[in-house]
């Protein structure tokens, strides 16, 4: 079973990005996948758009939606998808969570004038 698999029915992940000195942080962030990869939204000036911006690699586990990790950790590369492919990565997140990624997060991300993006996980399977 690949880890792509065993994210399916997971509600949660704890995404771990690293900063300039290459230390960890965790963020716990819903993921939906499809294709053998995993996919994620968040805001253009988040912490983690910052980190993925300078460094595409990342740790993934699943978690409970606070970060408390209850699963196997597996390394792996996030990209910043644009045009259709996050219009894609979209249609999926809101078909999993149709109350919190659907409306939710659009919301307060209009609220907060910020702009909606996607990335995509792509894990590193041994």
């Amino acid at each position: 079973m690949t880890m792509s698999d065993e994210l399916r029915d997971q509600r949660t992940v704890l995404l771990t990005t690293y900063r300039r000195d290459d230390s960890p942080v965790g963020t716990p962030v819903n993921v939906a996948v499809g294709d053998g990869h995993g996919y994620f939204r968040t805001w253009d000036t988040s912490g983690k758009a910052r980190r993925l911006a300078r460094q595409p690699k990342v740790a993934v586990a699943p978690s409970t939606p606070r970060g408390t990790q209850s699963g196997p950790t597996v390394t792996g590369t996030a990209r910043l998808l644009t045009g259709e492919e996050a219009r894609a990565a979209g249609k999926l997140i809101d078909r999993k969570y149709p109350i919190v990624q659907r409306i939710l997060v659009p919301m307060a991300h209009r609220l907060r004038r910020v702009k909606t993006v996607h990335y995509e996980l792509t894990f590193d399977e041994g």
